[in-house]
């Protein structure tokens, strides 16, 4: 073979498109408008509208309910705990029931994006709380019924406050529901962010690893 061919089929080869291998799987941990945050084989990556990751999965769009990825020509709405497998195709997606992933922020501190009795929140959360805690001013906003509580005491970071120890219906978070939930309604605006405490925590494994915390519904 001369060098001319050699040198011909190097420049075809190195033309050649480079493939990257298919994900085995691609789940959503987080959403933010027109941003997201997506776990691929294990690696997690924090993308924006029109980013690709290096398996090739982008992000088409995002925002508060979903986030549409495309990879090697099909694309999927993804809702958080969602896993695909590769292809993309509805026969492959799992669902893991009961079961959350968060992710610590830069102070690390987890959060969550849940649900109270219906009302959307973001919980922030608190191992040392032993319920629910929410503000007076959010059960407002909500519209629970403070009549129907108890009258008592809470212990803040500015000393004893006013608060109301009442039953919540429902609490989600991800997959995860618990129905009666123990919470204490502290008068005013504190806390500002719900703080998600042992009457749900109680009821979950968690496991953390660094700056990742598992939240597994107990049975």
């Amino acid at each position: 073979m001369t060098r001319t061919l050699l040198t011909w089929l190097s420049l075809v080869l190195m033309a050649l498109p480079i493939h990257a291998a298919a994900p085995e799987n691609v789940a959503l941990l987080a959403l933010g408008q027109d941003k997201a945050i997506l776990l691929i084989d294990g690696e997690r990556y924090v993308l924006k509208v029109g980013e690709r990751s290096p398996e090739g999965v982008q992000l088409v769009s995002a925002d508060s309910s979903l986030a549409v990825v495309e990879y090697n020509g099909h694309t999927e709405e993804l809702e958080i705990g969602v896993v695909v497998a590769p292809g993309f195709d509805d026969e492959a997606r799992v669902v893991e029931d009961d079961a959350v992933t968060l992710w610590a922020d830069p102070f690390g501190f987890f959060h969550a994006d849940g649900t109270i009795n219906g009302y959307p929140v973001k919980f922030l959360v608190d191992t040392g709380a032993s319920s629910v805690a929410i503000s007076g001013d959010l059960a407002r906003r909500m519209g629970l019924d403070l009549t129907k509580g108890q009258r008592a005491l809470a212990q803040t970071a500015s000393g004893m406050a006013p608060m109301v120890a009442l039953k919540l219906n429902k609490v989600t978070v991800g997959n995860i529901t618990l129905h009666n939930v123990d919470a204490g309604v502290i008068m005013g605006s504190y806390p500002q962010t719900p703080l998600l405490g042992g009457s749900f925590l109680g009821s979950m494994d968690m496991v953390r690893d660094g700056n990742r915390l598992e939240l597994r519904k107990r049975y």
